[in-house]
């Protein structure tokens, strides 16, 4: 599809999949960095903060896309918009899975694993079905962010296996971390109130579709792990795509662009 020849709404759509996808990846990835000096092990540090670094390298593309339409550029994007203009799923910007231990706000590991799972799987089907978006250019960075999905994808699947096979305790953990992550999964796998544009232009396959492959991946996971694929299901309430967020996401914007808004014009 030539951008010279879309209509306004049809670009309207392009740009809002173009946000969704690259705000969530952004987020996603501030909520990987936290994590640095915190994970479980040295070994684990290393490897989730190169995934933190690879999803913020794949929102820099996703926002350099919405640039070439028209937006500010990928800086403003990423760090110049409030929380109440972002697109991300309500699941990225929820925090760590807080707790507490003796008194000292701790994160909670479980929470992450769950998380950071089931949002990877979903965005590796949606890179999946931009493999055959209308927009070529779309397709290009599909690809390039699917390069590293696989391990990704790989990582995240090996902790939460190991994890629900471990001790009852951490069993009971991560079912407790999975009905959490499922409270906010209504948002995940969907596009907004331009979805029908969106899926009309085969910008994306549609979300239905999508939604359909990652429960048909993740149920047998789940049955083969002795769960219940009960777990998996869901309500749609609160939806980041309509721009309805959290205070955890004003506060971490507030964190994430802090050095950005002490001088926008600076040349880094």
């Amino acid at each position: 599809m030539n951008v010279v020849g879309m209509t306004d709404m049809e670009r309207e759509a392009l740009v809002e999949l173009l946000l969704q996808l690259g705000d969530d990846d952004f987020i996603y990835a501030f909520r990987g960095a936290e994590w640095l000096g915190l994970a479980p092990h040295i070994e684990e540090d290393v490897a989730s903060a190169s995934i933190s670094q690879n999803s913020m390298g794949h929102a820099v593309m996703f926002y350099e896309l919405a640039e070439s339409l028209g937006l500010e550029e990928a800086n403003v994007l990423a760090h110049g918009r409030s929380a109440k203009e972002r697109r991300n799923s309500v699941l990225v910007e929820r925090v760590n899975g807080e707790g507490s231990y003796m008194g000292t706000p701790t994160f909670d590991w479980a929470y992450t694993v769950v998380r950071n799972y089931f949002y990877t799987l979903a965005k590796k089907l949606k890179m999946d079905a931009l493999q055959k978006s209308s927009y070529e250019p779309l397709v290009d960075v599909a690809k390039k962010v699917n390069m590293e999905l696989h391990y990704h994808l790989m990582h995240w699947r090996t902790w939460f296996v190991q994890l629900l096979q471990s001790t009852e305790e951490a069993k009971e953990k991560m079912i407790r971390a999975i009905e959490a992550v499922m409270q906010d999964f209504g948002d995940l796998i969907d596009y907004g109130h331009l979805a029908k544009e969106i899926e009309t232009k085969a910008y994306i396959a549609p979300a239905s579709e999508v939604e359909t492959r990652w429960m048909d991946i993740m149920k047998p996971i789940v049955e083969s792990l002795g769960l219940s694929s009960r777990l998996l299901q869901y309500e749609q309430q609160r939806n980041g795509r309509n721009k309805e967020h959290t205070a955890d996401l004003e506060e971490a914007i507030a964190t994430l662009s802090e050095v950005y808004r002490a001088d926008p014009v600076a040349s880094w």
